[in-house]
């Protein structure tokens, strides 16, 4: 995990760039890596060419030693800045072993010879299509002077992308690297890359939400000419259609019939969960108390006796598994951490924070998150706060059970889907949203303090498994006793073995939740008194982008526009009401939903045992 700035198209004017243009150039572009270098403490590297620059910051997890970036190819013209993790690298090296001589130990270093092999055809998506991990990466082609750009399926890696006013194209792993720089900024969309060669589609008139570059000059004009990218990943499951008959592992009064359906979930979990432990440093797991984590940590600890690099024959560098969990004091989740943790054997640090600590925290929160919805931020502080107190420990890698709400409808407004089309087009649209909420939050979080996050949930073959599911064996439907069948039951059932009774069966509690209820009333109590009526009143002339709905609201964007005051870094923001959660849509599903916009679990009265 690490953070990059690639700066491309140098020579966008009629005239070849001078070479002070470009050394003033280099100096730019390493004055913006320099914002991100939380994200990779541990070297720094620069490539110039004649007409890209890419600067990286590295977290070196990996090959620590000759893992430096940016990475050059073997003829010395291909050259690479990745941020993220390949966890099949090792089967990609053995594919080129006869036609490529690697120059690292890097697991990004892949991505050199599958470009070589696609190149000719210019099929990417299928060059992409081979990498198993969370990735966003800038290849630069000095031969052909062309670059690709890609991003991970899902988004787990954060990137944008941007366009100074000469017209050159900028990416780069956070918002802040591009903000003051560029007068177009722009979340670079998950799931696709950008072949420079490929097309000349204005960006501007790809979306009508997109920001345009200043009028007055051909250059800023210019900016609209990159391409737009393209989109890689496709799946089947996308549609309803295609999972409706799935074979079901529970008939229609709850009970088991296919017991296989069940087996398929674990075993692709736990395939998931051995892949992602390659590590050349400490690791550890994040142990909220809550079904995910506590799935996560039950089964690293399985698999951590052995060295997975090894096939498992060699013991672990570090074989005691450390966990780590925060809460105000008696939280719900602190009690139900330490019940997991004894269960599960790890070593446990439990980590206590205060309101005040938290509040605090609220500016710097914001600036690493670089987002004002109020579900992020209020989940992303304690977990801020915890990142610092991990790399204080000197781990330097974490896994987390982010993805598995969307995976299988664990939010708790779920149960009032109406049926399992519904249901499913839901976590469809939860999937595509995953990359403005709990990805960012997970990230950025936990870089901020040069922490690398791991999620097996959403490992590419894992998100197929579980979105090929009938959808009606992740609905809670209700059972012959009358009651509802609890949120992913299916998963529960695929581990309850590894986990105590109370810990596989726990209600669904929000992270932001589960670290004390007391920290969210708080937060809607100050700022509510921290934002006079009058203020919020005149909020759409304050903010004619994206007027606050909440005076909540008001308070972070108030912090965030501070930070980051240009137009186009506010319009990387989503913006849609919701409930629990949920998306705009399925406001649609309750009556007594309509005018509410809390994201609290706590909203959905009869489910939640504690709702307002």
């Amino acid at each position: 995990m690490c953070g990059f700035v690639g700066c491309f198209d140098l020579n966008s004017g009629s005239q070849p760039i001078g070479q002070g243009l470009k050394e003033e150039l280099r100096a730019q572009v390493l004055e913006m890596s320099k914002k991100i270098r939380h994200r990779g403490p541990d070297w720094s590297g620069v490539y110039t060419g004649e007409n890209a620059i890419l600067s990286h910051e590295r977290l070196s997890i990996v090959d620590p030693l000759s893992g430096k970036q940016p990475l050059v190819s073997d003829d010395g013209k291909l050259i690479l800045a990745a941020n993220g993790e390949i966890y099949n690298h090792k089967n990609l090296r053995a594919q080129f072993a006869q036609s490529y001589h690697f120059l690292t130990g890097s697991d990004c270093e892949v991505i050199l010879p599958l470009y070589k092999k696609y190149r000719e055809t210019g099929d990417f998506s299928a060059m992409i299509e081979e990498l198993s991990g969370i990735f966003a990466f800038a290849l630069y082609d000095s031969e052909r002077d062309a670059y690709l750009i890609a991003r991970d399926e899902i988004g787990v890696i954060p990137l944008y992308q941007g366009w100074d006013k000469a017209g050159r194209y900028y990416v780069a792993s956070e918002l802040k690297a591009l903000e003051g720089e560029c007068v177009t900024i722009e979340e670079f969309p998950n799931g696709s890359y950008l072949y420079s060669k490929e097309g000349e589609v204005s960006p501007c008139a790809s979306s009508k939400e997109s920001a345009t570059p200043s009028a007055g000059s051909d250059a800023a004009r210019n900016a609209c000419s990159q391409g737009k990218p393209v989109r890689w990943y496709h799946r089947d499951w996308e549609s309803f259609d295609s999972v409706k008959n799935s074979p079901k592992a529970a008939d229609d009064k709850g009970e088991i019939i296919n017991p296989a359906v069940i087996e398929k979930v674990r075993n692709g979990l736990e395939t998931a969960v051995k892949a992602q432990l390659m590590s050349d440093v400490p690791y550890g797991v994040l142990l909220s108390g809550g079904l995910d984590s506590s799935i996560i940590a039950a089964i690293t600890q399985k698999f951590s006796k052995k060295r997975i690099e090894s096939d498992s024959k060699e013991s672990a560098w570090w074989p005691q598994l450390h966990s780590f969990a925060i809460g105000l004091e008696g939280s719900p989740d602190l009690i139900a951490a330490q019940k997991a943790a004894d269960y599960i054997g790890t070593v446990h640090h439990e980590v206590h924070f205060t309101i005040q600590e938290a509040l605090d925290a609220l500016p710097d929160v914001i600036y690493h998150i670089e987002t004002y919805d109020i579900t992020t931020v209020r989940a992303s502080t304690p977990m801020y706060l915890l990142a610092r107190v991990i790399k204080s420990m000197g781990i330097k890698m974490v896994l987390s059970g982010e993805g598995s709400d969307e995976l299988f409808g664990g939010y708790l407004y779920f149960h009032k889907a109406p049926n399992a089309k519904e249901f499913h087009e839901e976590l469809v649209r939860k999937m595509s949203k995953l990359h403005l909420y709990d990805c960012l939050r997970a990230n950025k979080s936990l870089m901020a303090w040069g922490v690398e996050g791991r999620v097996p949930f959403l490992d590419k073959d894992f998100i197929d498994i579980a979105m090929s599911l009938n959808p009606s064996d992740k609905m809670s439907i209700r059972l012959t006793d009358g009651k509802q069948r609890i949120e992913k039951w299916i998963l529960r059932k695929a581990f309850e073995d590894l986990l105590p009774e109370n810990i596989a069966w726990r209600q669904k509690e929000q992270f932001s939740d589960g670290v004390g209820y007391n920290w969210i009333d708080t937060l809607k109590k100050i700022t509510e008194e921290k934002v006079s009526d009058q203020e919020f009143a005149r909020r759409e002339n304050r903010f004619p982008v994206n007027p606050p709905k909440t005076k909540e609201e008001y308070y972070y964007r108030e912090i965030y526009s501070r930070l980051f005051p240009s137009d186009s870094a506010a319009k990387c923001v989503p913006h849609e009401a919701g409930v629990a959660c949920s998306t705009a849509k399925a406001l649609e599903w309750d009556a007594a939903w309509k005018n509410m916009d809390e994201p609290s679990g706590r909203a959905i009265a009869g489910v939640h045992d504690e709702a307002y």
